[in-house]
């Protein structure tokens, strides 16, 4: 019964470390653009398995759905859609979860321009 037990442990702290990190909640990042603007977005964020989904806030107005979200150990991925002036723009995330923070990459213009975040857990 004892080596069973042992088992048992092994199995479940194997289980939590391949899950990755939890992503449920809210997140809040300060960032520059690459045009130099200082922003803010705020994450919320709900991992179901594999899936990702939830919304991005920012000074854009309404909240954006998150699509395509995808979730394999820490390593997050999604894209939002966004108006700006009178332009819709797809950005994509591609994030590495730790504890406390996520460090994006986030991607528009086709991917040719990039700028990076970090979410802090709210």
């Amino acid at each position: 019964m004892h080596k069973r037990s042992l088992l048992l442990t092994l199995f479940a702290l194997f289980a939590l470390t391949v899950s990755g990190a939890d992503v449920n909640g809210k997140w809040k990042a300060n960032f520059t653009t690459p045009n130099g603007d200082a922003r803010e977005s705020t994450f919320d964020l709900k991992a179901d398995g594999d899936k990702l989904t939830g919304t991005v806030a920012g000074a854009q107005g309404e909240p954006a759905k998150i699509q395509e979200g995808k979730i394999s150990g820490d390593d997050i991925s999604f894209f939002v859609m966004r108006n700006f002036g009178g332009n819709e723009v797809k950005l994509d995330y591609k994030g590495k979860v730790s504890a406390n923070e996520i460090k994006f990459t986030v991607s528009f213009g086709g991917g040719d321009r990039t700028f990076e975040m970090t979410a802090k857990k709210i």
